[in-house]
């Protein structure tokens, strides 16, 4: 199975998961081959397993970054907003960052990564500043300290919402800040307990 592999380097795991059927687009798997894990996973980079990034929080499995691009792809174009709830070291509000990108510069674009834990946001941003300085110098990336939960009104409404973290019922908050034809992704569940995978939509 594509999680448990091991990766020898980041473009041997990107490699993994393509073969395995976790990466199905060509698109996704440039951004993530772009964006080495080594910056954001200080242990275990290249293994398909969370790994911790201190703080008591962990960076999500390779292939379920994997999975938030692929569900999102067709919502990741040049001029949206994206709002990546628990950004955590950085590591996929930077893949949505590349992905766009790849497809055409449009002043409009704005990512942007909430993290409630004021640590990991000073620590994302350094993570992102040795992976690549322009991609914070640009502006058009944004890592900011606050509660995921209520979303980020300012940049609002989003064209797609990553929530890297489960919640115990579908996050209304973060809905009312989609964007007309937007879509959300959120685990739903229990802390510990049986988890699924949301999709919203806003019509």
């Amino acid at each position: 199975m594509a999680w448990r592999s091991v990766g020898a380097n980041n473009e041997d795991l990107i490699r993994q998961l393509k073969d395995h059927g976790v990466i199905a687009s060509d698109a996704v798997a440039q951004a993530m081959k772009e964006t080495d894990r080594k910056h954001y996973s200080p242990r275990n980079p290249y293994m398909d397993a969370p790994q911790p990034i201190g703080g008591g929080v962990t960076i999500s499995a390779p292939h379920m970054h994997a999975f938030a691009l692929e569900y999102l792809r067709d919502h990741l174009k040049p001029g949206a907003r994206i709002l990546d709830v628990g950004s955590g070291s950085g590591y996929l509000t930077a893949c949505f960052y590349r992905y766009i990108k790849a497809k055409g510069v449009d002043a409009d674009t704005r990512i942007v990564g909430i993290e409630h834990q004021a640590e990991l946001v000073r620590r994302s941003k350094a993570n992102l500043n040795t992976d690549d300085r322009s991609m914070l110098d640009s502006g058009q990336l944004l890592i900011v300290e606050g509660d995921g939960r209520k979303g980020y009104p300012p940049n609002a409404p989003y064209n797609a919402i990553h929530v890297g973290a489960a919640a115990p019922d579908t996050p209304t908050e973060l809905i009312n800040q989609l964007a007309s034809g937007g879509r959300l992704i959120v685990p739903v569940g229990p802390d510990g307990g049986s988890q699924y995978m949301q999709q919203v939509g806003r019509c």
